[in-house]
């Protein structure tokens, strides 16, 4: 019998060759019929005999594309028509629907093949590409996603390129980048010291590797943006990039040709090497191998290197092996410390001017901006520290339907999130918004992901301080376009966040440690050690770090010195000299401290766990003063002596976790002259039994078994892997982050979430 079927598909489909598949599937079976891409997705229609429809859309479910990734899968039984074939139409823009959009993905290893091989005509041209990789979101100016859209739009295709284009059954089948060095894109490099002399093609190349060679420092344009490159085995290269960059002591991203290059500087488990070769090709921390030949300066006071192998063509003819030339260069964001990655030829030449010796550039044009994402390993899978290229636009799914709803974030590594049907859209990472570069570009953004994906907001949901610019900027646009605005707790947000991670439904409360630096409290106060009961629509604060002095405010998180000296003032312990923190000190500016505690000027309490490890480094003089967020906590991890089991002691009562005895403890190991890896371990050791005994009282008065793990301290590799598994060896379901990362990165997509419950009652 014959009969028809029409089929709509949503999901990531456009642009990861699924036309072609159900064009040679439909040819299989012996389909008639149509496939066309639509604003809002794929749609099909299939005539055949009844057995062949069902095996047809039975073989697409199964079989898709790599790249691709269904949601949705509807099918309408419709007539059937006296179709002949079966065909690709022209694309069709439907008002107000939307489609998934793919990632940036790396050079697949078909294309790899052809840019080694002499005979191809791509043979070492570096825009290669094929519709199973290369660049998607970063090019995109709308939907649907066809060539006119994107920045490929200028160049137009050789009759060769054409014809591949046009061929379903080719690899290169409505491959909206596909070019070759007759029509596409071409590169260049510009020297500086010879004053703008540019080297084309193959010759740019050579002049590039020979800058790398000689200890220079050069510019690459890459995906999302420009990296600044060097021999990462030249002391002097790495300390010149360091000087230029204005970026002291934060661990430089490094890249190698291959995992067996990776292995000879850093431990690969198997899950490390998936991450590693994976199509996202994300910048991987792995343990670094001891007595391993690399400048200290490539990441100070750290046992970890953050490691990525080549995603485009162009970094692997960078990196080819040549005697003489460096396995392993430093590939670090094109930018000043702290600024928004550089992403088109005149911001690079302006704005890296003074940072690089030559400049590698192209002319095909990036639409978005993207850094690349760092990951680690966790229990075999994936854990975020930044999720921006080869992640970003790719939505976190949900059973239920919300709301349309824009959640702007926080101020530090900012994203922003827009939820719409049982989609939430998690930006790429923006940065910190304090930089006026940074807050240009979360604006631009913004409207670029709401075009994208067709959202009209109706709500703006926000952090609750009143003076981060994300919370300005939802609270002038929800007054300007009457949006509700709705501020979410910082802490109640990390806890959805780890919660939507998880695909999570239910409306029982869970227990949410969530460990940070800072978060504005319910009460006004800066919070951080925090744990909650609670789920999407609400919290209950059940306990927290006991409150102690901050003095200066956010300017105390830079000198980890005086936050010790304020800590041990409050639990009262005198200040002897003979503690590391305290003789940093000199004594006009603790005579100043002392009185700004005792009158409390400026001195804002706080129940920050991250302050507490600024606390205890500043304590043991692992770091008077910071060049980077985080970099106390991260160089006291780093301290760690793992062969050491004792334990510091927490005591919890009244509602509050006290250390005053933890302190104490530690001053008499520090007189008693313990090694500081000994300490450190101590110290770590200590929050991982408060963490499990935390969670023992809350589950025998709720009934609870199940722990979330969220906010920055939960980067912490030691803690997490360690409260991971003592969490579980006493029976607990802990919920880690998998789609988000663990600090403030992921709290759009939890305000987001807690908005959509709020809204709902």
């Amino acid at each position: 019998m014959i009969i028809g079927r029409k089929i709509h598909i949503n999901g990531i489909v456009q642009g990861v060759g699924f036309r072609p598949f159900v064009y040679s599937q439909a040819k299989k079976y012996a389909i008639t019929g149509w496939v066309k891409n639509s604003s809002a997705g794929v749609e099909i229609v299939a005539n055949g005999h009844d057995v062949a429809v069902d095996t047809f859309i039975e073989s697409i479910k199964i079989q898709a594309p790599p790249l691709s990734k269904i949601d949705e899968f509807d099918i309408q039984v419709i007539s059937a028509d006296n179709f002949e074939d079966f065909s690709i139409i022209l694309s069709e823009a439907v008002e107000g629907e939307f489609v998934a959009i793919s990632p940036d993905v790396a050079i697949c290893d078909d294309c790899l093949k052809e840019l080694y091989d002499p005979h191809d005509r791509r043979f070492r041209y570096p825009f290669i590409n094929c519709t199973n990789c290369g660049p998607r979101f970063t090019i995109i100016k709308d939907i649907p996603y066809d060539r006119p859209l994107t920045t490929m739009a200028p160049f137009k295709m050789c009759a060769r390129c054409q014809a591949e284009y046009d061929n379903p059954l080719d690899r290169r089948f409505h491959a909206q980048p596909v070019a070759c060095p007759d029509c596409g894109p071409k590169i260049w490099f510009e020297s500086k010291e010879l004053k703008g002399q540019v080297f084309e093609s193959e010759d740019g190349l050579r002049a590039a590797r020979k800058y790398i060679r000689e200890g220079k420092i050069i510019t690459v344009k890459g995906l999302g943006g420009f990296h600044l490159a060097c021999d990462a085995t030249n002391i002097h290269a790495v300390g010149e990039l360091r000087t230029r960059k204005k970026r002291s002591d934060k661990p430089f991203a490094l890249m190698v040709l291959d995992v067996d290059t990776a292995q000879k500087f850093c431990k690969v488990s198997e899950s490390e090497r998936s991450l590693l070769l994976s199509r996202t090709r994300p910048i991987v921390i792995l343990d670094r191998k001891s007595g391993v030949d690399l400048p200290d300066a490539i990441a100070p006071n750290v046992k970890t290197l953050g490691i990525m192998l080549p995603y485009t063509p162009l970094h692997y003819l960078l990196l080819e092996s040549e005697n003489g030339f460096p396995e392993i260069l430093v590939m670090t964001s094109g930018n000043m410390s702290e600024e928004p990655i550089a992403y088109t030829n005149v911001s690079a030449k302006s704005e890296l001017g003074k940072l690089a010796d030559g400049f590698l550039l192209n002319n095909r044009d990036i639409e978005t901006r993207l850094d690349d994402s760092v990951v680690a390993e966790l229990d075999d899978s994936i854990y975020f520290y930044r999720r921006s290229r080869g992640y970003a636009p790719q939505p976190v799914m949900f059973k239920q339907t919300m709301s349309q709803i824009l959640a702007v974030g926080a101020e530090l590594k900012n994203t922003f999130c827009l939820t719409k049907e049982k989609y939430a859209f998690l930006s790429h990472h923006i940065g910190d918004l304090q930089n006026l570069e940074t807050f240009s570009s979360f604006e631009e953004s913004i409207p670029h992901y709401e075009h994208l994906f067709k959202v009209s907001p109706v709500a703006i949901a926000c952090d609750m301080h009143p003076d981060y610019l994300s919370t300005r900027y939802a609270a002038e646009r929800s007054c300007s376009q009457n949006l509700e605005l709705i501020p979410i707790q910082h802490h109640h947000a990390h806890l959805a966040s780890v919660l939507a991670d998880n695909e999570w439904e239910s409306d029982e409360p869970v227990i949410g440690l969530c460990f940070d630096g800072t978060g504005y409290g319910l009460d006004g106060e800066i919070w951080g050690g925090e744990v909650l009961l609670g789920g999407y629509a609400q919290f209950e604060r059940k306990l927290h770090l006991a409150y102690m002095p901050l003095p200066g405010g956010d300017a105390a998180t830079r000198h980890p010195n005086k936050v010790a000296a304020a800590y041990l003032w409050k639990n009262g312990i005198g200040w002897e000299t003979d503690l590391p923190a305290i003789n940093s000190i000199v004594s006009e500016e603790r005579d100043i401290l002392l009185t700004q505690l005792q009158k409390n000027l400026n001195c804002p309490k706080t129940s920050s766990m991250g302050r507490l490890f600024d606390a205890v480094a500043g304590l043991i003089g692992l770091r008077t003063h910071v060049n980077y967020e985080a970099q106390a906590a991260i160089e006291l991890e780093n301290a760690i002596d793992i062969t050491v089991k004792d334990a510091y002691k927490f005591a919890v009562y009244d509602g509050q976790i006290h250390f005053a005895q933890l302190l104490n403890d530690l001053i008499q190991d520090l007189r008693k002259n313990e090694p500081a890896g000994t300490i450190a371990a101590k110290f770590h050791n200590a929050i991982r039994i408060l963490a499990l005994e935390i969670c023992d009282v809350l589950s025998a008065e709720t009934g609870c078994k199940i722990v979330a793990l969220s906010g920055g301290v939960w980067q912490n590799r030691f803690l997490v892997r360690n409260v991971n598994n003592d969490l579980k060896r006493n029976g607990y379901q802990v919920l880690n982050h998998k789609l988000s990362p663990a600090n403030d990165g992921g709290i759009a997509l939890g305000q987001a979430l807690a908005a959509n419950y709020m809204l709902k009652g």
